[in-house]
């Protein structure tokens, strides 16, 4: 007789346990979520007059007694459906900021809108994809202090493993890039604030005065670059002193608003305190700058909103690991930095965080909390509050819609009482996850195939 194995027992017991059918609509119903939340507990809601029991809910009747929830993680490497939910949360977001919707007025389409790149200054040459062109061609062949050279002829792919790397590890400047990446989020405050008082300077006024005339709206995304640099992509928008449904002041025109943040971006700086270990860093935006306005429809000038949004959308699930710049969990000691799968120059990084972080002038940026991050902390999507609406909203929106309806209303007093009661899957109920979670995936993909094919047959007719 053929001995049961671990994982046959479970999923002898799983199939054969008579809520099975109940454990597997919930999985459904989160799209096999890689690692659910569990929750116990009851919802009451009453009528205060008269007492009346409108809707009750517990999990008293569930399998194990617990609900699953969405772990609501927006890395693709951690959780591949929680993340597409979130990039979709996000199109909206970005988008009801451009094209309106979700509360915004549809008047944000008229209003002087840029789409906005900052990138990170230079560390050190590394080598580089250049559409079918040789890297960094040098005739005369020089060579670093340290015998390198300083010149690369071959032509990269986009997958070349060398992408990104610097040409000389020992002269790149790791101290810069990490103390940059510290900063970013201190910079980019910084260029919001210069773009204020850019704008308050050409309307002839304080930058107190601004908000009588104009309101400035930011959205921005980080992103990894090939050579492990963070760089933002933002979107910029001019309303009026009432926020979207108002119109700025008639000086406050497209090409105004580009002058302001190129200008800003020239001159936004951050100093790091002088050290030993270091010298005196004055960190500043990189020379790859680009602004272009936001059009209703795409055109050679700029793109549009619905582009933009999407492009958002694209790298905000996307974290270190994904893009081969860090790691998706924090490092605790340096024998975590040794044992990452990681290449050479993300592990100097790394390193770099962490050498750092023991000095007591940088304490406060908490280098090795996030080392494996490479010293970026900021948020990977920031927004002003005025911009559009939040992720909170699209979310009530959404588990209203999947309830049939809104909440009750003022009339009823809702009572909750919820805990924790665990999380994940045993291996039985993560094949069957990874299988509900492939479905949905290529649902998804035939259903994108499906209207691009609508779209190209009505062009043909």
């Amino acid at each position: 007789m053929r001995l049961l194995s671990d994982a046959d027992r479970d999923l002898t017991r799983l199939v054969n346990d008579p809520k099975f059918s109940r454990w597997l609509a919930q999985i459904k119903a989160i799209g096999g979520c890689a690692h659910p939340i569990y929750l116990s507990g009851s919802t009451l809601t009453l009528n205060p007059g008269t007492g009346e029991v409108v809707s009750s809910y517990s999990t008293a009747d569930e399998p194990g007694e617990r609900l699953a929830v969405r772990c609501g993680n927006r890395r693709v490497s951690v959780c591949p459906t929680c993340s597409y939910l979130h990039a979709g949360d996000t199109y909206q977001l970005v988008r009801a900021g451009l094209s309106g919707g979700k509360g915004v007025p549809g008047a944000v389409t008229e209003r002087p809108r840029l789409f906005v790149t900052l990138t990170a200054p230079s560390f050190g040459p590394v080598h580089h994809a250049l559409d079918g062109t040789r890297c960094r061609p040098r005739r005369d062949g020089p060579v670093c202090e340290h015998g390198r050279p300083l010149g690369c002829g071959r032509i990269h792919g986009e997958d070349d493993r060398l992408v990104g790397l610097p040409l000389c590890p020992d002269c790149y400047d790791y101290v810069g890039h990490v103390l940059w990446h510290a900063h970013a989020g201190r910079l980019w405050n910084l260029f919001t604030t210069a773009v204020r008082r850019r704008l308050a300077s050409a309307g002839g006024m304080p930058r107190s005065k601004l908000r009588e005339h104009l309101v400035v709206s930011f959205a921005k995304v980080a992103e990894y670059q090939k050579r492990a640099a963070i760089h933002f992509h933002g979107v910029v928008r001019l309303d009026g002193p009432d926020g979207p449904a108002s119109a700025p002041a008639s000086w406050a025109s497209e090409e105004l608003l580009t002058d302001a943040v190129t200008r800003a971006a020239a001159s936004t700086f951050v100093t790091v305190p002088e050290s030993d270990a270091y010298g005196t860093e004055q960190l500043g935006w990189g020379g790859q700058f680009d602004a272009r306005p936001i059009h209703p429809t795409p055109d050679s000038d700029g793109p549009s909103g619905s582009a933009v949004a999407g492009y958002v959308a694209k790298y905000v699930t996307k974290g270190a690991a994904e893009t081969g710049a860090g790691l998706d969990y924090r490092i605790t000691t340096p024998d975590d930095i040794r044992a990452a799968v990681v290449t050479a120059h993300i592990r100097a990084l790394m390193t770099t965080c962490w050498r750092l972080g023991s000095l007591a002038e940088l304490e406060h940026l908490r280098l090795r909390r996030w080392a494996h991050s490479l010293g970026y902390r900021g948020h990977i999507l920031t927004k002003s509050r005025r911009y559009s609406t939040t992720y909170g909203a699209l979310r009530a929106d959404r588990a209203d819609h999947r309830r049939g309806g809104p909440p009750p209303g003022a009339d009823t007093v809702t009572e909750s009482a919820w805990r924790f009661a665990g999380s994940g899957y045993t291996p039985a109920e993560s094949d069957f996850a990874v299988g509900i979670a492939e479905d949905h995936a290529m649902n998804r993909q035939l259903a994108r195939e499906a209207w691009e094919d609508a779209q190209q047959w009505g062009e043909w007719l």
